[in-house]
C-alpha cells in the first residue's frame, strides 16, 4: 500500500507543480491594487463568505459557493449539479480540532477516501451528501479528482 500511495502522492505533487507553474505564467489578472496575487476576480469572489446550507458541485469543477458561512449544528448539503463526478473531502490538517472528519462515502481519515476513490465517495450525477457542522472554526475541503484544478472549498462555521 505504501509504495501505490507514494506513487500516486508523487505523481500528484508533480501535476500540481506543474499547474502552478503554468498558472504562474499565465495570470493576467494580476494589478498593484490587489497585490499581485493572482486573478483579481477569483480573489474578491473567494474572500466573499456566502450564508447558505447548499454548495453546488458544477461541470466547471468548482463548487459554489466556494466559501460558505454557518452556524454550528447546520447540515450542509453538496450536490452534484452536473454530469461529472466528484467528492466532498475534507482535509484533515485543515479542520477545527476536535471536529468530526469528513468525506463522502463515510470516511473516517483523508488517506481512506483518497484510496477508495471513485470507487467509493464518487458523488455522481444529481447525487447529494450531507454534513452536520458542530465545531466552529475553518474548515477546508477538496474534490479527489478535481483539486489540481482547483476544486476547492471552504466552510467557517460561526
Amino acid at each position: 500500500m505504501s509504495e501505490h500511495t507514494s506513487r500516486r502522492r508523487f505523481l500528484y505533487l508533480s501535476g500540481a507543480v506543474g499547474t502552478a507553474a503554468l498558472a504562474g505564467c499565465s495570470s493576467g489578472g494580476s494589478t498593484p491594487e490587489d497585490g499581485g496575487g493572482g486573478d483579481a476576480t477569483e480573489t474578491s469572489a473567494g474572500e466573499e463568505w456566502v450564508q447558505t446550507s447548499t454548495v453546488e458541485m458544477t461541470n466547471q469543477l468548482a463548487y459554489e459557493p466556494k466559501r460558505i458561512e454557518v452556524e454550528a449544528g447546520t447540515t450542509v448539503t453538496f450536490e452534484n449539479v452536473g454530469s461529472v463526478a466528484h467528492s466532498v473531502t475534507a482535509y484533515e490538517d485543515k479542520i477545527p480540532d476536535g471536529a468530526t472528519y469528513f468525506a463522502s462515502g463515510g470516511f473516517d481519515s483523508q488517506s481512506a477516501a483518497e484510496d477508495a476513490y471513485p470507487d467509493e465517495g464518487a458523488v455522481g450525477e444529481g447525487g447529494t451528501y450531507e454534513h452536520t457542522f458542530e465545531t466552529t472554526g475553518e474548515y477546508e475541503y477538496y474534490c479527489i479528482p478535481h483539486e489540481m484544478n482547483g476544486m476547492v472549498g471552504y466552510v467557517r462555521v460561526v
